[in-house]
């Protein structure tokens, strides 16, 4: 049996929605379709979705989600927020998000002052980065052109952002998309042994 524990909206139109199953990749759903998961778009317009799973309805807004499953426990639809990160086996702390709603890997990097993007991910992701203020920075294999812009919204676990400063990173200086301070500075940063827990602050 599929399981959908995890459902947010990354975007809302009249009639349809965008919606992020498990941290997957955005799926548009028209009303009345359902995803393979069996989640269900009953009615979506500018300001909310109410989707339909397991027989159990919830009301969405952008940015909120709905926990649905999980051994009967809470269904509420509110967002809780937060995320709970564990390290990979070389103790870094990965996170899988999004950026204006777009799938990407993040590193937490607390060294990092903002977000960088290597500009493949930048591309991919369909960011006009080249309009971005222009500057250098130092990366381990030497000096790259990198271009300072503001991504209209960042979305890891519970947790979305909007308007978050980044910079892109020319060549291939930067393998992975780091998940700098002028994201987490806007969260509460808590580590229990072997987690990181991120809640945002309101």
């Amino acid at each position: 049996m599929a399981h959908a524990n995890d459902i947010s909206v990354a975007a809302l139109f009249p009639g349809k929605a965008v919606l992020v199953i498990n941290n997957g990749a955005p799926r548009t759903l028209s009303v009345g379709q359902a995803t393979p998961e069996g989640v269900r778009l009953i009615s979506a317009d500018s300001s909310s979705a109410v989707i339909e799973f397991q027989g159990k309805r919830q009301t969405l807004v952008p940015g909120g989600s709905g926990r649905f499953g999980g051994g009967g426990g809470d269904s509420s639809a509110s967002s809780s927020g937060r995320v709970v990160l564990s390290p990979d086996a070389r103790g870094h702390f990965m996170a899988l998000g999004q950026i204006n709603g777009g799938t990407v890997q993040f590193l937490v990097d607390t060294g990092a002052t903002s977000i960088a993007l290597p500009s493949a991910d930048a591309r991919r992701l369909g960011i006009n980065y080249l309009s971005g203020q222009r500057g250098y920075t130092e990366t381990a294999n030497g000096k790259a052109t990198a271009y300072k812009i503001n991504l209209d919204s960042v979305k890891v676990g519970d947790i979305t952002l909007y308007s978050v400063e980044a910079v892109v990173l020319e060549g291939d200086g930067l393998k992975i998309a780091l998940l700098g301070m002028s994201f987490l500075n806007r969260t509460e940063m808590r580590r229990d042994g072997q987690t990181l827990t991120l809640t945002k602050r309101f």
